[in-house]
């Protein structure tokens, strides 16, 4: 999900996500810890995108 993405999101819309993002990054790490995960760059891209969110809520309570 790009920056622009996120940007268009409602604040309720960008906390859900990040809710959805952190379990998924739970998930993979169980997997992972499991030797279960095919594809291991899967856990850098799902932190990306949660520091993206993260970093666009941010924005928004700055700019308030």
């Amino acid at each position: 999900m790009k920056p622009a993405e996120i940007r268009d999101l409602t604040p309720e819309e960008m906390t859900a996500k990040e809710a959805e993002l952190s379990k998924e990054l739970f998930n993979l790490k169980m997997r992972h810890a499991t030797n279960q995960l095919e594809n291991p760059l899967k856990l850098r891209i799902i932190k990306r995108e949660i520091a993206r969110v993260k970093t666009v809520i941010a924005e928004k309570g700055r700019s308030k």
